[in-house]
């Protein structure tokens, strides 16, 4: 199937659970008053679009694979950002239909149903500041995760038991089973990513091969799957995709990393991991043979997806994994177009991958631009960062220029310069790609 063709599919998924409940509603409501009407419009929109948000971020392959994780994570936050509204408006037209209804917030005072409501709105508006302000409140990650998965749950059970306990809705002869087929459809996603990725599958435990050190912060991880009856022989992936890793089946902790050997190579994956946090040092003390878990892959982060005159791969740090990954791919395939390598680093100490990439050239037509931030003396490569001066450099002009896809991988400061590089060179905006996977 098409990327075009999975956008378009599901698409017409999230809009058919989004406005489907609405549009099955409306032709069979009986009469009643227009605040009334209203309140359950908007009702069914809050459920709909709660659904769609609680289902976006559970690790879809396919759905990230047609969107990216940048893309369905900015869904993921606009839905979940409009069911606040929809829920806020659906209160509204309660009380403008009923003004006595008001004494439903009296949660010591209501019935179970208006307590559940009231539960899952509390829990909703204390899920959305925590999204918002992540980084200024400062929270780890893992913290800041686990308090967003508790507050979700919050919120989609309180609304399942406003809905039950609610009954109109459920006892509709329409209405209920597409409720609850609904509510089985979520369920059934969030077995397969909470249970079954987690916790089951038997093709996602891998063992060490080893772990080799690139730099004295930078260490390459080498994995192989434990073979066994039924299983996948390797990890099938484009060039570029990411993968979630476990140290131990169903830990809690676990962290994505590009995926940096070639789509090739069927008896082995390879992830290249900066040191940087207590779960990394985990990874570099690891001895060969102990299982590590893997989930993955994800994302449209790859060259895979797109048809074009050739590649323009801009990465500083470990932002070069999916670039290698792309590269040693190409290479094996002997691919026949011209390529680009920006790469930025602060000293030459910082460069991986060097010789392997001189090898690379004597296979494809990849042309290696090193930039430092630090040169040493009689550094005689090019210095700084990425800014137009550079680009307009070491690309061709403008025709040449539109029909390359550009792939930009690194620190946010270096994505921020590079976007804004390409864009002053017009570069059409449909031929760069970037890709981040910190909250999935």
């Amino acid at each position: 199937m098409s990327r075009t063709t999975a956008q378009a599919g599901w698409t017409a998924v999230l809009l058919a659970v989004l406005l489907g409940p609405v549009l099955l509603w409306l032709p069979r409501a009986e009469p009643m008053g227009l605040w009334r009407q209203l309140s359950i419009i908007t009702g069914l929109l809050a459920l709909s679009a709660l659904i769609c948000t609680a289902a976006l971020p559970s690790r879809m392959r396919s759905l990230t694979r047609a969107f990216g994780i940048e893309n369905v994570i900015g869904i993921h936050r606009y839905l979940g950002v409009l069911t606040a509204v929809l829920i806020a408006t659906h209160l509204a037209f309660v009380i403008a239909a009923d003004p006595a209804k008001i004494a439903l917030l009296n949660i010591f005072t209501a019935p179970p149903r208006a307590q559940a409501a009231t539960a899952a709105s509390l829990a909703l508006a204390a899920l959305v500041p925590l999204t918002a302000r992540r980084e200024r409140l400062g929270l780890p990650y893992e913290t800041w995760r686990w308090l967003h998965l508790v507050l979700a749950t919050a919120v989609l059970g309180f609304s399942a038991l406003h809905v039950w306990w609610l009954e109109h809705l459920v006892l509709d002869g329409v209405i209920g089973p597409v409720l609850v087929l609904l509510g089985m459809l979520l369920l059934g996603v969030f077995t397969m990513r909470w249970v079954w990725r987690s916790m089951l599958d038997p093709a996602s435990e891998f063992l060490v091969r080893e772990v080799r050190p690139e730099n004295p912060s930078i260490s390459t991880l080498v994995l192989e799957p434990r073979r066994r009856a039924g299983t996948a022989p390797a990890l099938q992936f484009a060039p570029g995709q990411f993968a979630w890793l476990r140290l131990e089946r169903t830990a809690a902790e676990e962290h994505p990393f590009t995926i940096a050997s070639g789509a090739h190579q069927h008896q082995s994956v390879e992830f290249t991991i900066r040191h940087a946090g207590d779960f990394t040092e985990q990874i570099r003390a690891l001895q060969p043979g102990s299982s590590v878990w893997v989930d993955g892959p994800y994302g449209s982060f790859t060259a895979d997806f797109v048809t074009s005159s050739g590649l323009v791969l801009i990465a500083g740090g470990v932002g070069v994994t999916p670039m290698m990954s792309m590269m040693r791919t190409l290479a094996h395939r002997r691919d026949r177009r011209p390529h680009k390598f920006i790469v930025v680093a602060g000293t030459p100490a910082d460069l991986l991958f060097r010789s392997e990439l001189a090898e690379m050239r004597r296979k494809i037509d990849l042309e290696v631009i090193e930039v430092l931030r630090r040169p040493p003396a009689g550094w005689e490569g090019e210095t700084g960062g990425i800014d137009g001066a550079l680009l307009a450099t070491v690309l061709p002009g403008d025709f040449r220029r539109d029909h390359l896809d550009y792939f930009i991988c690194g620190p946010p400061s270096l994505v921020e310069s590079a976007l804004d590089a390409l864009d002053a060179l017009g570069v059409p905006a449909e031929r760069i790609h970037t890709e981040l996977f910190g909250m999935v």
